[in-house]
Parts: C-alpha cells; sequence; structure tokens
C-alpha cells in the first residue's frame, strides 16, 4: 500500500468515538503535510502500527511488558519509511512475540491514535518526547504457539484475558483511552 492508499484508507475509516475523529484529522493532516511523515527523523510526529492481536475465540489479547513504559501493552512499532503499516504490525508482532504464525482479522483499520510518547533513552541515546501517530490492526494468533522474549524491547510476553489485559497495563490513560476501546470493539467485531 503506497502513501496515497493508506491516506485513501484512512479517510473512509469510520471513527468509532471522539478520540477518534480528532486523531483521524491530525493523522490526515500530517501524512499531507510531513513530507517525512513516516520517518523516525521527524523528530516531532511519526506514523507507527500497532496491533491488538486476539486468539481464535477471542478469549485471549497478547500483550508484551514494554521496558521503555514499565507496562504490558500492545505490539506494534515504528514505520521507519513503509507505507503499508498493516505489514508493519505484522512484522512487529512477529519480533516482538518471537511468533511467526499472524493473520489480520481483517485488513480494515481497527482504531487510530495520536499517543503522546514522553523523553526516554533508547540504545544509550536521549529521545525527545514526541507523537506516534498510529493505526491499529486487529489480528488473530495461536495462543498455544510458543513466544519469547526480544529482549532490547522486552521482558515479558503473555496472552491474557481482555479483562485482566485490562488489569496488566499500568498506564492510565491507555487502559481508558485505548485498551478499552479495542475491548469494546472486538467485542462489537466478533
Amino acid at each position: 500500500m503506497n502513501r496515497q492508499e493508506l491516506m485513501e484508507t484512512i479517510k473512509a475509516y469510520q471513527p468509532f468515538n471522539e478520540q477518534e475523529e480528532m486523531d483521524k484529522a491530525l493523522i490526515l493532516n500530517w501524512i499531507e503535510t510531513q513530507e517525512n511523515a513516516f520517518s523516525r527523523d521527524n523528530t516531532v510526529a511519526h506514523m507507527t502500527a500497532s496491533a491488538w492481536v486476539v486468539n481464535k475465540d477471542r478469549s485471549k489479547v497478547l500483550m508484551v511488558y514494554h521496558n521503555i513504559y514499565h507496562s504490558w501493552s500492545w505490539l506494534g512499532g515504528h514505520a521507519d519509511g513503509e507505507t503499508d503499516l498493516l505489514a508493519v504490525a505484522i512484522r512487529e508482532v512477529k519480533e516482538e512475540a518471537g511468533i511467526s504464525s499472524v493473520r489480520p482479522v481483517s485488513e480494515e483499520i481497527f482504531s487510530l491514535e495520536s499517543l503522546t510518547v514522553d523523553g526516554h533513552v533508547k540504545r544509550g541515546n536521549y529521545v525527545s518526547s514526541h507523537l506516534h501517530l498510529n493505526v491499529t490492526y486487529l489480528l488473530e494468533a495461536d495462543s498455544e504457539e510458543c513466544v519469547s522474549v526480544k529482549e532490547d524491547e522486552n521482558s515479558g510476553v503473555a496472552w491474557f484475558s481482555p479483562e485482566e489485559a485490562l488489569k496488566k497495563s499500568t498506564e492510565p490513560w491507555f487502559v481508558e483511552r485505548v485498551y478499552g476501546k479495542l475491548v469494546e470493539k472486538m467485542k462489537k467485531h466478533g
């Protein structure tokens, strides 16, 4: 998917709530006005892709214990120049959880978010506070497949019930505005 196709897909996306409506406008504007919107070289904001990974019967959600945020969280990562954000989300799940078999429940966007990232040290270098303009996809994996940590990014990989997942995260804004929304949307998605 090229940049223009992604923009058309985002334009066609029906926001779930006011947060998504506001963030959709922000994301579209950023892609339209910033040549390097998909690169970490843009230190103000850049595109990312996340995955809400569920098992076949939707009774479990895959999460990682994120080393920077010190919390259980969803999986995902930077676009790093790639405009096919579904491919980015799938790649990140495979890398972060050590699983080989993950597929989209749908190739449609599952949610949109503008996420604040506090300043932090990564690989010995300071990274200033910035925004992740994020596209989320609903993916499916086998909860029986062996998982493994990616030591430079996380220190735990586990499946939780959706309710447990909300309790495991120690980031209140994420629980309230993102993960809670994803659990609610997942129930409607079947």
